[in-house]
């Protein structure tokens, strides 16, 4: 029996083994500093995400807005005006009149019967015969 375990031998170093495993009643517990450091690692991963995202919207938001601020023909700053209450954009080099869609038609809705709108409504219309009148 030199050196080898038998069955009697290797059964007391296994209860050993559980028995320092098992927690008694008055035993400190064991605390592990590592216990929640996924979940920890987790939730900041996810706030810099969400940081991140707030971040891209205001970044798009900021860009789109700048970018439907000038004029697709010079790249001019638009000045807004209101005009028969309709909010219409001007651009400051060129002079161009931007409308959004169905501002145009509110207007000649509004002057339909007017000189103004008659002239509109003539250079507008998507008919011929209404061209020629």
């Amino acid at each position: 029996m030199s050196g080898a375990l038998t069955g009697d031998d290797s059964m007391k170093s296994g209860e050993r083994n559980m028995k320092s495993a098992t927690r008694r009643p008055g035993d400190e517990p064991q605390f592990d500093e590592h216990a929640n450091e996924d979940s920890y690692f987790t939730a900041k991963e996810h706030e810099l995400v969400e940081d991140m995202k707030f971040e891209f919207h205001k970044a798009e938001a900021d860009r789109r807005e700048t970018q439907m601020a000038t004029c697709p023909k010079c790249s001019g700053q638009f000045a807004k005006y209101r005009f028969m209450g309709f909010d219409l954009e001007r651009c400051e080099n060129c002079e161009g009149i931007w409308l959004n869609k169905g501002e145009l038609a509110g207007i000649l809705r509004q002057q339909r019967s007017r000189p103004l709108g008659v002239f509109l409504d003539r250079c507008f219309s998507k008919s011929e015969r209404a061209k020629k009148i």
